[in-house]
């Protein structure tokens, strides 16, 4: 019998994994496909090379605002893919060599669970003494009719090597517009439909607003009123039918498709007793675990934020548990990265969120238009937000727009784990010039004494 085993092989169950081990229990991991998951193999790694590559054609179209001549010639996007699949590939190799280190038993095939001790992969039955889900989530394309036959899902944009003439985005997540932002700098035509919540809905306005307007910059057709009733093929391409202040069909070679859903089907879980939540994840409570005790579900397979590094990050917490500590789960400290044109990081609650509890705020934006930095690189777009409670101090978000917003974040997150005040932040001392004395700089306008900012 095994001390833990863990269902999925992507951040979230590997970092189970090697916690559980280190705590030293005989743990095995259950993978049907690839190490490493969505994120490794058809998410966060490979659309980092696909981003890396659009920016670097972003700032050759702009290279002559610091005197250099200069074009590209030639795009190699079979150059592209094979480089996405070999940083793929090696992450993956390395990922098992970890795990083989750590001395994880890894365990090819599909599980079903039978009890909440007992686990089937494939026809063959494994026993453990607490399970860890992590099992991820998979493609959910809406039930629009027609939509299902002209779906471009992201798993080919990453392997594309002719770039379509035209795509219909249709949504308004991450995901949604970290597309836009790639097939639009490899002179796809986009068309944006976000749906009746607009823009990143569970982000703050301010960083609403500024990907707002860089996705107009870039050229991407925001058709923000419409919603996507139906596709039908139509002369090679296919005519997408809209609804909104008016109907309207447009004709496009695919319409891409990236929305997700748990990956938690046909495993058995309503046999045994575990419940879901109304986003069809699975429920946990602070520790994570489910309404099974022993069983602890984490990362995509709970619904909720679909992120790579909360699911590592849950990962952790859930083998400790099952370890024997007794830790809750810092849902607060998730932040959130979107690598659009400006960036957003973001971590924390957006300020009509704090409104509507209520709380008393008092709130800094800094723009990058002053930072130092920010000028000399002609980065100039975007801010950082704070949101602190006006009575002690408390940080309750961070909204970073701009420059290297995904890293700067994370010092906002430290600051909250710590329970910094804005008051402390705003006495902290960062490099001159950088990004990060912004975060200074909002800290202090916060609190009324911004040095580079007019008197209010």
């Amino acid at each position: 019998m095994y001390d833990v085993i863990v269902i999925g092989g992507g951040p979230g169950g590997y970092a189970a994994g090697i916690r559980a081990s280190q705590l030293g229990g005989k743990v095995a991991l259950v993978e049907a496909a690839e190490i490493g998951g969505t994120c490794v193999n058809r998410g966060c790694i490979p659309t980092k090379v696909w981003l890396r590559a659009a920016n670097l054609l972003h700032w050759i179209h702009r290279a002559d605002e610091f005197g250099i001549k200069t074009s590209a010639e030639e795009i190699d996007l079979q150059s592209l893919v094979a480089r996405r699949n070999g940083i793929s590939s090696d992450t993956r190799m390395g990922m098992e060599g970890i795990l083989k280190n750590n001395g994880l038993e890894i365990i090819r095939g599909l599980a079903v669970l039978k009890s909440p001790r007992e686990v089937n992969v494939d026809g063959t039955m494994f026993e453990a003494k607490k399970m860890i889900l992590a099992t991820g989530s998979c493609l959910d394309i809406p039930e629009i009719p027609g939509l299902e036959e002209a779906a471009l899902t992201t798993d080919q944009v990453l392997e594309m090597t002719k770039v379509p003439s035209s795509v219909l985005i249709y949504g308004s997540g991450p995901i949604e517009l970290e597309m836009a932002t790639l097939l639009k700098a490899f002179a796809c035509k986009v068309y944006l439909v976000p749906g009746p919540d607009g823009l990143l809905p569970r982000e703050d306005r301010t960083p609403r607003q500024w990907v707002t307007k860089g996705l107009k910059q870039q050229g991407v057709e925001l058709l923000r009123r419409f919603t996507l009733e139906s596709v039908q093929k139509s002369k090679g391409q296919y005519r997408a039918n809209l609804s909104g202040p008016e109907d309207r069909t447009l004709n496009v070679e695919r319409v891409l498709v990236s929305s997700r859903k748990p990956n938690i089907a046909n495993m058995g879980l309503e046999k045994i007793g575990v419940r879901l939540n109304e986003n069809g994840g699975i429920r946990v409570n602070k520790m994570l675990e489910t309404s099974v005790e022993g069983i602890f579900a984490i990362g995509d397979a709970t619904g909720g934020w679909m992120l790579a590094h909360a699911s590592s990050s849950m990962g952790v917490t859930a083998a400790e548990n099952a370890m024997g500590k007794k830790s809750n789960f810092a849902f607060h400290l998730i932040p959130r990265g979107i690598w659009t044109v400006p960036e957003v990081g973001a971590v924390g609650i957006t300020e009509k969120e704090a409104k509507k509890k209520g709380i008393d705020l008092k709130i800094g934006d800094f723009p990058y238009s002053i930072d130092g930095l920010a000028m000399a690189r002609n980065e100039m777009e975007g801010s950082v937000k704070i949101i602190s409670d006006a009575r002690y101090g408390e940080i309750l978000g961070v909204h970073i727009v701009g420059a290297c917003a995904t890293e700067l974040i994370g010092e906002a997150v430290l600051a909250m784990q710590l329970e910094a005040t804005v008051q402390e932040l705003a006495m902290s001392i960062r490099v001159h010039p950088t990004f990060s004395e912004s975060v200074v700089d909002s800290a202090r306008d916060a609190l009324n004494w911004a040095l580079y900012l007019p008197r209010r």
